[in-house]
């Protein structure tokens, strides 16, 4: 899959594509990112690529032409029309649902606004979908674009180490859309606090049991909004709705 990245600071990438486990995915290729720079396209002699607003008021807005010229160049690199995605305050929020649908992509255009925005005539005639990372501005979109690239990378065949890690992610399928359970290492006793006795009695399905209850109620007590969602699916089984009702869930 291709992602290219329409931004004005692609620089702030270079961490992402070459750090952690995720760089595995873009060194060899199975996610590929390319940049473009709309400063590149703008005209005149300071490559000016925002202006002010009409109808007064603070800040700058990025102009649709630069941006146009720049997402036409990468259409011809890529010899298609992928979707393109603009990361705003008012997108759709980015879940892990999301992230799945992209990771069995084509990958897409994804466009890194600064300023107070960009003019909206281009987002209407060019943009397919916003996307949100939360209700709260970011500088800019690269934070956004990164965590997209991150989530998305990490899915892909021989990335992780162990093919079976991201099933039990948090908000996976595998779990239900839950979160995940508390997790435990060496040494068995930490500054007087044990590891929980069922987590070494070598019993596959009571460790299993156990992960799913503490699944349950940390989810329960954290984000019950989730339990509400996997019970309206009909995801819950009358043994996990007992162990809800034990914390105090309905």
């Amino acid at each position: 899959m291709r992602f290219d990245v329409i931004t004005l600071f692609p620089e702030m990438f270079a961490p992402l594509l070459t750090s952690g486990v995720t760089r595995r995915a873009f060194e060899s290729g199975l996610v590929d990112v390319q940049f473009s720079n709309p400063r590149d396209f703008a005209e005149g002699r300071y490559r000016r690529i925002d202006d002010r607003p009409f109808g007064g008021g603070p800040g700058m807005v990025m102009m649709a032409e630069p941006l146009f010229r720049c997402l036409e160049h990468t259409r011809t690199a890529r010899g298609e029309r992928p979707p393109v995605i603009l990361f705003s305050p008012q997108g759709q929020p980015l879940d892990q649902a999301m992230v799945q649908r992209w990771s069995g992509s084509r990958g897409a255009v994804l466009i890194c606004g600064r300023y107070e925005g960009l003019d909206q005539r281009f987002v209407d005639a060019e943009v397919d979908q916003e996307i949100s990372l939360g209700d709260f501005v970011l500088s800019g979109g690269e934070i956004a674009a990164m965590a997209l690239l991150d989530a998305v990378a990490r899915l892909q065949p021989g990335v992780l180490a162990d093919p079976a890690s991201h099933a039990q992610d948090s908000f996976s399928p595998d779990v239900d859309g839950l979160l995940d359970c508390p997790h435990y290492t060496r040494p068995e006793v930490w500054r007087g606090v044990a590891v929980p006795e069922v987590l070494m009695s070598g019993n596959h399905a009571l460790v299993a049991r156990w992960r799913r209850d503490q699944s349950l109620a940390q989810t329960q007590r954290l984000r019950p909004q989730l339990i509400a969602a996997a019970r309206a699916a009909g995801r819950l089984t009358e043994h996990d709705e007992q162990v809800l009702r034990g914390q105090g869930g309905r």
